[in-house]
């Protein structure tokens, strides 16, 4: 009785097993028609094409960009595109570099000091950034004669604790008194 039982369970899971071994069918997009005087089957194919994002070169190393693209597809629609993006820092660091091999080492530091890190690197080493041609002491004063100049006026202006007319209006005051004034309005 026990090899009975056995051999009917085996035939059993062999029955499951090969019932979810079935193959998947893709559904087709068969239209059949048919008329009086001709008979026949017309397949159409109403699957979009696969969007495909595209290649986007950029044959020399010596730049300063880099590529990007992207696609998206749906069932009606498919979008693609592609795009450089250009790396301003190096950009400036090339040419920097190229002003420095002409011997144009003041014009190489100035172009550096437009990035605010470097601006306070060279201000806290004791050497500041050239200004309108000044260098040394001179840029210094000049510096500190026109701050709204530097590359990191906002945060020179938080170190320094100088606060100008809009830190004085919060953002709590300003909706505070729109408020009020349109509470005013609507009693009058």
């Amino acid at each position: 009785m026990k090899q009975y039982t056995s051999t009917i369970l085996a035939a059993i899971i062999l029955a499951l097993l090969l019932g979810l071994c079935n193959n998947a069918h893709a559904q087709t997009n068969t239209v059949t028609s048919t008329s009086s005087t001709v008979s026949g089957t017309t397949t159409i194919d109403r699957t979009p094409s696969t969007a495909s994002a595209p290649g986007v070169v950029i044959n020399n190393q010596d730049v300063c960009s880099t590529a990007a693209s992207a696609a998206i597809q749906s069932q009606i629609l498919g979008i693609a595109g592609g795009t450089t993006i250009r790396d301003l820092n190096c950009e400036r660091l090339k040419l920097s570099r190229q002003l420095f091999r002409f011997g144009m080492k003041v014009g190489a530091v100035a172009l550096l000091c437009q990035d605010a890190r470097v601006f306070q690197a060279m201000e806290m080493a004791g050497t500041p950034c050239p200004y309108m041609g000044k260098i040394g002491i001179e840029a210094a004063e000049k510096w500190l004669e026109n701050p709204e100049k530097r590359p990191d006026y906002k945060q020179w202006l938080k170190d320094n604790k100088i606060k100008n007319e809009e830190e004085f209006l919060s953002d709590d005051t300003t909706a505070f008194g729109i408020f009020s004034v349109l509470l005013l309005l609507m009693l009058f």
